[in-house]
């Protein structure tokens, strides 16, 4: 039997789009076979009210329609052939307000209607996920017979049983029926190490049915979050096929039979493996407590993903067109490089602009030269000093007092912000967030002055892992960042001699205890027995704590870690200091 599995992307609720998809792909023939699409592959995921908006449920409705009618008269098959993919089933009440939506798996066969075949069991609520919001769970396994094997279904979370949940969809099938493969569709986001952690619960629970399992994948990014793709087949232990990531593809190939792995290779079902957990795991060394390096592969990981996340926000909101406020440090300089390593794949205008003030040193202007020389972008040089003079003058005359310490060093990001919207306004073009997080988690960044932009690039990737990725992407693209950005100790620049070492521990400090906390597996406590400095501690806690009401101001962030701020990460504003 051919397996066809089709990593894809749309844009959410593109019916027109998917319904092209698919009468394309399957009028040029000798597509027999089994095709297995993503989850939610007819809506687009994570959708959050759109499910129970009306003029999303008319235009869905009428594309299931369209689809049921287009699979009855049109499609043909002289051979075995159906196409298993995810979306939405509707119950509607007496008033036609919806009163049940199932996340479900639809068939398709030539010469049939449409008709759901599963519904999703486990619905994940933790984190970036709502499902229970919005849909009513499935509460029995399905196994269905095609070209002569028994294939047993699944939906992303139905893999991951933990104690959160009542049942565990891969039992259900142990017990129900022996299956020739498994199948699970998925809408898996994206973080790093999420790959291995998949491929790993994939071999436990092929070893455990005894059955190949196929596990396919969405791709693409919607706003902050990312969708890898990574499809991939295995069987008994070993990965048989895996698409590549971050783009879409088929993945094809002949359905392998089982294949018992040896007693040493042998892995355990119930090895607490689950999706759950993921929101405690950190990237620390379980001895020293220490940041564990992305490394290169994970670097270059991160990066794809990056990349992904800007093409796709680009391509979905009409932006072609970036400024970019240089300071000469490291986080302005690797955003603009990273948009630099995008223009190779679409068509991107690019500007830098470096706004001097009182207390910006020369060598921040010749290293933004340097930068924008490697990167070939045009750079733009826009003073802030006399508008700050202005401002200090005026605040004197008005308030009788001199604008001086935190109030004088915020004016000046903020008049930055100001300036760089006014170029973005004029040109059209769209501003990149370049704060990393570290300074988010600890608020070092300035509300309505550097905080801003469209999208936060550098947001999920800590002060110590940016310059990790910039030596990478030196290494693997060119020396584009010049060596004394990366040298150079990091400063806002908003003072006489300013450093950040002055306001912060040392990033290889600063950063393993916001990852220790973010993480929520760790307390201040914790983080003080285990040898961190406890003036530091509790200094960092106390920032991390009294800062969310800038980040509940912030922009998109792209999420690569397991525990992200932004669309994942709610906490109340107001509340007693934990």
């Amino acid at each position: 039997m051919q397996l066809n599995l089709h990593q894809t992307h749309h844009e959410i609720a593109d019916f027109e789009g998917i319904f092209k998809y698919l009468t394309t792909t399957f009028q040029k023939g000798n597509l027999a076979g089994l095709h297995i699409f993503p989850e939610l592959f007819l809506t687009g995921y994570p959708l959050q009210d759109l499910p129970l908006k009306k003029t999303f449920i008319d235009d869905y409705l009428a594309f299931l329609v369209d689809l049921s009618i287009w699979s009855e008269r049109q499609l043909k098959s002289s051979s075995p052939l159906a196409l298993l993919f995810g979306g939405l089933a509707y119950e509607f009440d007496s008033l036609g307000w919806p009163a049940l939506i199932e996340n479900v798996m639809y068939i398709m066969e030539p010469g049939k209607k449409l008709r759901v075949l599963y519904t999703k069991q486990l619905l994940p609520n933790y984190d970036l996920y709502e499902e229970k919001k919005y849909f009513t769970p499935g509460s029995a396994p399905k196994v269905f017979e095609f070209d002569g094997k028994s294939i047993g279904l699944l939906i992303c979370e139905d893999i991951w049983f933990s104690h959160l949940h009542e049942i565990d969809p891969v039992e259900q099938l142990k017990e129900f029926k022996d299956c020739d493969l498994v199948v699970s569709i998925n809408a898996s986001p994206y973080h790093l190490g999420k790959v291995e952690m998949r491929v790993n619960r994939a071999l436990e629970i092929s070893q455990f049915l005894e059955a190949p399992f196929v596990y396919v994948n969405r791709v693409g990014a919607e706003d902050e979050i990312i969708f890898d793709g990574h499809t991939f087949v295995v069987d008994g232990n070993e990965v048989v096929k895996m698409a590549e990531g971050f783009k879409p593809q088929i993945l094809s190939l002949e359905c392998p039979e089982y294949k018992a792995p040896s007693k040493q290779n042998m892995r355990s079902y119930h090895s607490n493996n689950n999706s759950w957990m993921t929101i405690f795991s950190t990237r620390l060394s379980s001895d020293t407590m220490t940041l564990t390096p992305m490394g290169v592969a994970g670097c270059k990981e991160v990066l794809d993903a990056i990349l992904l996340g800007i093409r796709d926000y680009c391509l979905k909101n009409g932006l072609n067109k970036f400024t970019i406020a240089l300071s000469g440090g490291m986080d302005s300089a690797l955003v603009l490089t990273i948009l630099k390593l995008l223009q190779k794949s679409m068509p991107l205008e690019l500007e830098a602009i470096f706004m001097p003030g009182f207390y910006s040193s020369s060598i921040s202007f010749d290293l933004s030269y340097d930068l924008c020389r490697n990167l070939g972008v045009k750079l733009t040089t826009m003073p802030i000093k006399f508008i700050h003079s202005t401002i200090k003058t005026s605040y004197k005359d008005n308030f009788g007092a001199e604008l001086n310490g935190l109030a004088d060093e915020n004016i000046q990001s903020r008049l930055r912000g100001a300036l760089i919207y006014m170029r973005s306004n004029h040109m059209n073009s769209a501003v990149m967030n370049t704060s990393n997080k570290s300074e988010i988690a600890v608020g070092y960044s300035t509300i309505y002055g550097d905080s801003v932009g469209a999208l936060s690039v550098l947001g999920d990737l800590w002060k110590s892992e940016v310059f990790e990725l910039a030596h990478y992407i030196n290494a693997h693209h060119g020396n584009l960042i010049p060596a004394d950005i990366i040298s150079r100790p990091p400063s806002a620049e908003l003072r006489e001699n300013q450093e950040d070492s002055q306001s912060l521990p040392p990033y290889d400090r600063l950063d393993p205890i916001l990852e220790a906390l973010l993480s929520s597996r760790f307390s201040a406590a914790d983080l003080i027995k285990r040898g961190h400095n406890k003036e530091e501690v509790l200094k960092v806690y106390s920032l991390l704590t009294k800062s969310e009401y800038k980040r509940k101001q912030f922009c998109p962030i792209i999420k690569v870690k397991p525990k992200s701020f932004g669309f994942g990460h709610r906490i109340p504003i107001s509340k007693k200091t934990l």
